[in-house]
């Protein structure tokens, strides 16, 4: 699909510190930029003491160290729940924590969150204490049921919440009504991370460290964990959410990072002194995700727990292979629903303004993606499903820029009571379960409220640009300023560049890969670009002479050479 490109207006930039390359003043100001922005030291993190029921969760832990009673994490199946699940195992061990393990529904066997039977098994491992990170804020079913069986219960999330909470004894989510904290968008694993930053200054009240006689523990070191899982959730990059992972990403080059990450990053074939924000996104996420994807998320949290390299590598190389195992699937997947909506004769303009997509034999654990491939194809609403159970079907559902994806569902769900079984989620994602049967009824539902939520100029994907760059300033130091003056990531994108050039050379490398010597049109300057999974039935060809070409700047390194290279986001025939 090809995009419109609209070129971000030009600002006032005189408001952001003079040393800044003119460049990168006007990049950080059309994004919004004030001063503080500009400095991501951690002294400018946002403040626990701002964050709704961090003092209660922390004192509840804090009792329960001290008393030497069994902690149980409950964690999500997903990159974030993995990450932070690792962050509140690893803090709670290095506080004195004799009594903690962690505990990850399999998501074919108990589905998501803290349900009433994944309750019974924390129950049947003695747990006295249940935490859940990345999720619980919707189990008000699965708490009566920790709570009736004795158990205390601290929920921290960072989902949306419905219209009731869950009867806890305390719950951390900067979401809820209540909670004046600013960073709306932080994490699961950053809402874990201040946790724990609490829990550490609650036991040093009580002189827990001195008594036990054990080191405070240096909770920086557990950075790089909250960057990963940050990033891999794809949650906004607000200016504290980019201070974490700029954090994180400065103890992975300086090679002060866990084994874990080390090892993915290696199977990953990624430079750990060179790596940027989409390297957690696009290489070490999806690995990690990948367990819980296809088998157990345990895998992944022993990844980041492990401290043996040796041992990291090994299991790294297990999840590589599950990726791989999931990126076939994904691609038959794919496969199958571009064939499923051309058998109904379906084009960009016939196309409903949302998509749902049913097959009995996908995969629960890949229908997200799926979604996300058909969605970024077509640019609408997607939601796609695959059986569950002789009963009911499972939904992964991701969004558009316009549609808030949770009150879609929370509205069909007041329309049609008794479709959906069960939903939750962002503006942009969401998971839903539905009774078996009514998947026309609902798709239908799910046509209609788009339609009535969105316009037919939101469907039209668009490409922002930060405008033209002239010759003289294709230059490697341009592209190593770019990619200093991230983390780039999820509403604070990295800079993308238009420009009418000449096709000098044009060839496929690997599978579908576009490689293209470009010529300025002016200055006759020649400089590489590359194009990934390119439509194989438009490129390459020899006819086209010259293109409207989307581009980012960046520093190609081969055997030890540095070049420009212009990775290319979008390229029209002119």
């Amino acid at each position: 699909m090809i995009r419109t490109i609209r070129r971000r207006l030009a600002v006032d930039d005189s408001h952001l510190p003079a040393h800044l390359s003119p460049l990168i003043k006007q990049i950080y100001a059309v994004r919004g930029c004030v001063v503080q922005d500009c400095e991501l030291s951690l002294s400018n993190l946002l403040t626990p003491e701002q964050m709704a029921g961090l003092s209660a969760a922390s004192a509840i832990i804090c009792q329960a160290i001290m008393d030497n009673r069994k902690i149980l994490i409950m964690g999500d199946f997903d990159a974030d729940g993995a990450t932070s699940t690792a962050v509140c195992m690893l803090a709670l061990k290095q506080m004195g924590a004799q009594q903690v393990s962690y505990l990850i529904p399999n998501r074919f066997d108990f589905g998501y969150g803290l349900s009433p039977e994944i309750v019974e098994v924390a129950y049947g491992q003695g747990a006295e204490l249940l935490i859940t990170v990345d999720n619980g804020i919707s189990s008000i079913d699965g708490v009566l049921a920790a709570k009736a069986l004795g158990m205390q219960v601290v929920i921290t999330d960072h989902h949306l919440p419905g219209n009731s909470l869950p009867e806890a004894d305390a719950i951390v989510n900067p979401n809820i009504a209540e909670c004046g904290f600013a960073s709306k968008s932080i994490a699961g694993v950053g809402v874990a991370f201040y946790l724990m930053s609490a829990v550490r200054s609650e036991l040093r009240k009580h002189n827990w460290y001195q008594q036990q006689a054990i080191a405070e523990p240096n909770l920086g070191q557990l950075l790089d964990v909250v960057a990963l899982g940050t990033v891999a959730d794809v949650v906004a990059l607000d200016g504290n959410n980019r201070i974490l992972v700029q954090a994180g990403l400065k103890r992975v080059r300086s090679g002060r990072c866990r084994p874990g990450i080390t090892a993915l990053l290696e199977v990953a074939k990624r430079n750990p002194q060179r790596i940027i924000a989409a390297d957690f996104g696009f290489a070490v996420g999806p690995r990690l995700n990948a367990a819980g994807r296809l088998d157990e998320m345990a895998l992944g949290v022993e990844t980041l727990l492990c401290d043996d390299i040796m041992l990291a590598r090994r299991m790294a190389a297990q999840l590589d292979s599950l990726n791989a195992e999931r990126r076939d699937l994904e691609a038959d997947m794919q496969q199958e629903a571009l064939k499923s909506l051309q058998a109904l004769s379906l084009d960009e303009q016939t196309l409903p303004w949302a998509i749902a997509l049913y097959q009995s034999d996908w995969h629960q654990g890949v229908i997200g993606i799926l979604a996300s491939r058909i969605k970024d194809r077509y640019h609408r609403p997607v939601i796609a499903f695959a059986q569950a159970s002789d009963e009911e079907i499972k939904g992964s559902a991701r969004s558009i820029k316009g549609l808030h994806m949770r009150d879609a569902l929370e509205l069909i769900n007041t329309r049609y009571p008794g479709m959906i079984t069960k939903f939750g989620g962002h503006a942009m994602a969401a998971g839903l379960s539905l009774k078996k049967g009514y998947f026309d009824q609902f798709a239908k539902a799910f046509d209609d409220v788009v339609r009535e939520l969105l316009d037919e100029a939101d469907l039209t994907g668009e490409l922002l640009s930060d405008g033209e760059l002239n010759a003289v300033d294709l230059t490697i130091e341009n592209a190593e300023l770019l990619r200093e003056a991230g983390p780039w990531g999820q509403a604070f994108p990295e800079p993308l560049f238009d420009g009418y050039f000449r096709i000098v050379q044009q060839r496929i490398v690997g599978e579908k890969h576009l490689k293209l010597v470009l010529e300025t049109e002016c200055s006759r300057v020649m400089v590489d670009a590359i194009a990934f999974n390119v439509d194989m039935a438009v490129w390459p060809d020899a006819t086209v002479q010259y293109a409207h070409v989307v581009y980012k700047l960046d520093v190609n390194e081969f055997r030890g050479k540095q070049t420009l290279q212009l990775m290319i986001e979008q390229i029209e025939p002119k």
